[in-house]
């Protein structure tokens, strides 16, 4: 193979007889010797200008270079590239992944006749997109003299334009593909599936090709009506595609519905690409903008993450969205609201003083690993389900939630008032989580307290012996690695969020409430009422109870699974940890006070609540700004005022402002767990 960056060599090897393979070979050489470091699009253009001068100073190598240019477009299909490069073969977002990570992993082979791989070895730079688009009017004019070995007859086609004609109706076939597929099919409005505009889009084409080779090189009013009722066509097939969203938005959304969308739209712009190539009146400058085009697209198609983030964050914004409607309830913005909050969170407090319980009792049977995380997880998830169903709340399960709910409130911060009122949320959130918190620590610690003086009356002991308790003591301690589990415990909050709005939107997607009341095996089974009820009880609560149980799972098996692979990790929720503590001090009794360990893991509580909230708030609220496509906010501002309204009303970070006080909320106002 010839060296990229010897000229003498890359003109040398220039052979039109040599084997495909050879040819292709010579080809990325010389694509690699044009691009040189990819640092400076003027030496590329340079070296483009070198190779032509020494080219055109040569009758035999000008001869040898349009052999090779023929020997080149008899044996690779050009349609491939221009039809097909970018686009999955088949719909399935899974198979598109594996895709890419195939070809990440093994290399492409230039013993190939798809120009499409041919082009993806050659320009695989986005650097050649860039000295591609650089190219000036005089270099594509040699260019275009040293590629037309033959002239053509001025009564038939064009290679080129027959290459762009084809790749136009393979391209048209994958549009109707996709349009007639029921997954689309059936989520597309009435009107759009009466309109039927899938159906006569070959027909179309077949129409504008038939005016093409009528009359091949001068326009004709055919042509032109032919061209028209192809582009009113496209159209049509787009709007009947987006008409798709609307679906989604109010029935749930799938990746890969919206890699189907998408790799339609694209097909779309790709033939209205085509168009304006076979249409242009400077063919070189609009084949120049396509290849350009298809080097960028080349390389979003090798990327794997571009993959996920495009497809995933119409998803991700679907999320966010039905969180955003959770964390409403979560906010309190009254004193009603603000009481209602601190009754429900002492209720979830109450229950997690059990779950306490129940932790020491499943570490006391002495389980392996896994079984042991398996079924403390298997504790907390009960737990948090109990405190949902009985409409009472876990402060930490709340920043996820509420996240969402104050990102959207930054899409608009243009009026004269609107940062103030974005402040105001602000101190709401922050009060609505210190009453969360108040209120889950007010009662878990006296009723441990409670609990463990009961089995001291009962059995003549509380609820762990001393040993323990100093053994709770030393693993809570701020000095420890609390802060760092306390701040992955932060992200195992976060992510529970994303499971419980994925597991409702892929309720809602299949439809699962309408097939639990109608459906008539189940309504032989549970009878139509008791169906109902059901039905309508897991609409409403299939997100808390995904929530509640997966991180309840995650709670008790992920420091299992780091341990199998020995990594120490622990959770630190910041009730739970209250909870422990407060069993740990029963057992010691009144001398607790003198430890100064106590007074370290008291400081490790403060440290697990704010690293718990801040943590969970912040990926969610990060995620909520890229799914909602906030951007530009002034944070100077925003920050400016927080602290403004700190200086002058601090007491409202805490408590509500007597005006605010209003009606007490109902129980149901806020979603438990």
């Amino acid at each position: 193979m010839p060296q990229r960056h010897d000229l003498a060599d890359i003109l040398g090897t220039l052979d039109p007889l040599a084997p495909m393979v050879q040819r292709h070979l010579w080809l990325v050489a010389f694509c690699e010797w044009l691009r040189g470091d990819c640092t400076s699009v003027r030496a590329t253009l340079a070296r483009l200008t070198l190779f032509l001068d020494n080219i055109e100073a040569r009758p035999d190598l000008t001869e040898r270079a349009q052999a090779w240019w023929q020997a080149l477009l008899g044996t690779v299909d050009g349609t491939a590239l221009l039809a097909d490069y970018g686009f999955s073969s088949r719909s399935a977002f899974v198979t598109e992944l594996a895709d890419r990570i195939r070809l990440k992993i093994l290399p492409g082979t230039p013993e190939t006749a798809d120009a499409a791989v041919l082009f993806s070895l050659a320009l695989c730079r986005r650097f050649d997109a860039h000295w591609l688009n650089a190219l000036d009017e005089p270099t594509l004019a040699r260019l275009a003299r040293l590629m037309q070995a033959h002239a053509v007859s001025s009564d038939a086609l064009s290679p080129w334009h027959q290459t762009l004609l084809d790749a136009i109706t393979f391209c048209a076939s994958q549009i109707s593909a996709s349009g007639f597929s029921p997954e689309l099919r059936q989520r597309m409005s009435a009107t759009a599936r009466e309109s039927g505009p899938y159906h006569a889009l070959a027909s179309d084409v077949v129409v504008l090709r038939n005016a093409f080779v009528a009359s091949p090189l001068q326009d004709s009013p055919q042509r032109q009506a032919a061209l028209l009722q192809l582009r009113e066509r496209l159209e049509a097939c787009r709007l009947a595609a987006a008409s798709v969203y609307t679906h989604l938005n109010a029935h749930g959304i799938s990746v890969n519905l919206v890699f189907q969308l998408r790799q339609l739209r694209e097909r779309v712009l790709r033939i209205r690409s085509l168009l304006d190539c076979l249409l242009a009146t400077n063919q070189r400058n609009s084949t120049q903008r396509l290849l350009a085009h298809l080097v960028v697209i080349g390389r979003e198609r090798s990327s794997v993450r571009a993959l996920v983030t495009a497809n995933s964050s119409m998803l991700a914004a679907k999320v966010a969205e039905r969180s955003s409607e959770t964390g409403e309830h979560y906010i309190t913005r009254n004193m009603g609201e603000y009481c209602t909050m601190l009754r429900q969170a002492a209720g979830g407090g109450m229950v997690m003083s059990a779950t306490t319980l129940m932790k020491f009792a499943v570490l006391s049977l002495g389980l392996s690993t896994f079984w042991s995380g398996f079924f403390a997880g298997m504790n907390y998830a009960l737990s948090f389900v109990l405190i949902q169903l009985l409409h009472w709340t876990v402060a930490t399960k709340q920043p996820a939630m509420t996240a969402p709910a104050m990102a959207a409130k930054l899409k608009d911060l243009t009026g004269p008032a609107a940062v103030e009122e974005f402040v105001s949320e602000v101190t709401h959130l922050v009060r609505s989580q210190v009453a969360a918190v108040v209120g889950n620590l007010t009662l878990v610690v006296p009723c441990v307290l409670l609990i463990s003086g009961a089995l001291w009356l009962v059995f003549g002991q509380p609820m762990i012996d001393a040993a323990k308790a100093r053994h709770v003591l030393h693993d809570l301690t701020l000095l420890g690695p609390t802060a760092v589990f306390a701040a992955l415990t932060g992200v195992l909050l976060f992510a529970s969020s994303i499971m419980a709005g994925w597991t409702e939107n892929w309720f809602v997607l299949h439809r699962l409430d309408s097939a639990m009341r109608y459906n008539p095996r189940i309504i032989r089974w549970l009878g139509a009422a008791r169906a109902a009820r059901w039905s309508g009880f897991m609409r409403d609560n299939v997100s808390g109870l995904a929530a509640n149980i997966s991180l309840g799972l995650m709670l008790g098996l992920v420091p299992a699974f780091a341990t199998f692979f020995g990594v120490g990790l622990e959770v630190r929720h910041v009730t739970l940890s209250a909870g422990q503590i407060a069993a740990a001090g029963a057992s010691l009794g009144l001398e607790v006070f003198g430890l100064p360990a106590l007074w370290w893991c008291v400081a490790g509580v403060v440290v697990t609540a704010l690293l718990n909230v801040g943590v969970s708030f912040y990926l969610a609220f990060s995620l909520a700004l890229r799914a909602h496509n906030v951007s530009g906010v002034d944070r100077g501002r925003i920050y400016s005022a927080i602290r403004g309204r700190a200086r002058t009303h601090l007491s409202s970070f805490f408590l509500p402002v007597k005006e605010a006080m209003q009606p007490p909320a109902t129980p149901g106002d806020a979603r438990g767990g």
